[in-house]
């Protein structure tokens, strides 16, 4: 009797059995998806801080490739807002991980201190302006939360960093 089949047959078991681990892979076939009631938990949350304040704001998520996942505009936040919330958001998951930031603010400096980074503003979708923030699993961005609307995107950074506060502790690490 040949003991080949069930020691294989055994092994596949034992690898089905394993669980997955949410962390980057090595290559380009890593891809998260950032579940939807986080998502909207967080940019319920931006807007709710930012409305506290007195702000109209919209948030927008985007996931990995930069498509809005969640769009809400607060009340009372103009029709502009969209359009900034996803451009700050876009840089963030675009161009964070090429230059190592994990806030659109990291970009708005960089374009003050180097020559070639103002060229990078005028990107389509791209802005150079503080107000998104990054999701990040295993370390690795994954997602990013832009507001747009405060009166200062500095004001617009601290409610994408509340909303992302809210829910960090539950995307996997």
């Amino acid at each position: 009797m040949n003991n080949a089949f069930p020691a294989a047959a055994l092994a596949a078991v034992l690898m089905l059995g394993k669980p997955v681990q949410a962390q980057p892979a090595a290559g380009n076939n890593y891809h998260y998806v950032l579940p939807l009631d986080l998502a909207l938990e967080s940019a319920t949350e931006a807007i709710r801080l930012c409305s506290s304040q007195g702000y109209r704001v919209t948030a927008t998520v985007v996931d990995m490739d930069g498509v809005p996942q969640v769009a809400l505009r607060g009340d009372g936040a103009t029709v502009h807002t969209a359009e900034s919330s996803f451009q700050k958001a876009y840089t963030v998951i675009t161009l964070g991980p090429e230059f190592g930031f994990d806030a659109s603010s990291g970009l708005f400096e960089l374009v003050k201190t180097s020559p070639y980074a103002p060229r990078l503003a005028t990107v389509r979708n791209v802005m150079a302006l503080p107000g998104a923030v990054a999701f990040k699993a295993g370390g690795a961005i994954v997602g990013a939360l832009g507001i747009g609307g405060a009166p200062g995107g500095d004001k617009d950074e601290v409610c994408a960093r509340a909303g992302l506060a809210k829910v960090a502790g539950r995307l996997p690490q």
